[in-house]
């Protein structure tokens, strides 16, 4: 780039106007690029190397297994085979105690999902793995998941909402209220909510039952408001 300069004592000076229009065309340019980054579509998870698969494991082990999984997949050098191990999870709004509180969840409790080229030596690293009993499929064949599922679980933007979310958006009672059961042995009663469980779609009524307050856990479907 040509710039005019100025000599002052033998010494080469830029004028303050070259160096400021100098910044705003370095500043232009890192918008261009920045702007350009945000245009690039986002790689969807099923697009990458190998196939998801759904692994079982034991209840409340999801964790471990993971962390064995990972553990194996670098001791036994099966980088280049098994990509990635996820537990997916979602935020779940509760209310307890009257507080509202966003907490982490697992979606699916007991299967862990992994990316891997599948063959017999990273079926067997996987199978092996303290804590998993097993592939999701037909019999003893695993079978990957469809990019229609893929893209659901790890919850990829597309035309389609969340469901979750847009399961959450529908929250119409608050801590507090009181309701009439609609359905079931306390059809009729009418209480007052003390809990709601968002995630699972249901509520804690403080129902009047002879003469005393009894927490009597609820669907939404159950209830109406008064």
């Amino acid at each position: 780039m040509g710039r005019r300069k100025s000599t002052l004592d033998g010494e080469l000076l830029y004028s303050k106007t070259e160096v400021d229009d100098d910044l705003v065309e370095d500043i232009e340019e890192e918008l261009e690029q920045e702007e350009i980054a945000e245009e690039e579509p986002q790689l969807s998870p099923y697009d990458k190397p190998g196939k998801w698969y759904v692994i079982h494991s034991y209840a409340g082990f999801e964790n471990k297994v993971k962390s064995n999984l990972e553990s194996r997949i670098s001791s036994m050098n099966m980088e280049d085979r098994i990509f990635e191990v996820i537990i997916p999870l979602e935020e779940v709004v509760e209310f307890k105690s009257g507080k509202k509180t966003t907490v982490r969840k697992k979606i699916f409790p007991g299967y862990v999902l992994c990316r891997c080229d599948l063959n017999d030596d990273a079926w067997a690293v996987i199978r092996q793995t303290p804590g998993v009993t097993g592939f999701v499929g037909p019999g003893t064949k695993p079978s990957p998941l469809t990019r229609r599922e893929v893209e659901s679980i790890l919850q990829v933007p597309g035309e389609e909402e969340d469901l979750s979310k847009q399961r959450h958006a529908k929250l119409e009672h608050e801590i507090g209220d009181t309701v009439r059961v609609k359905e079931g042995p306390f059809a009729d009663f009418t209480g007052e909510i003390s809990e709601i469980n968002e995630d699972q779609l249901k509520l804690k009524v403080l129902v009047n039952i002879f003469g005393r307050e009894t927490p009597v856990e609820l669907g939404f479907s159950q209830v109406a408001k008064l």
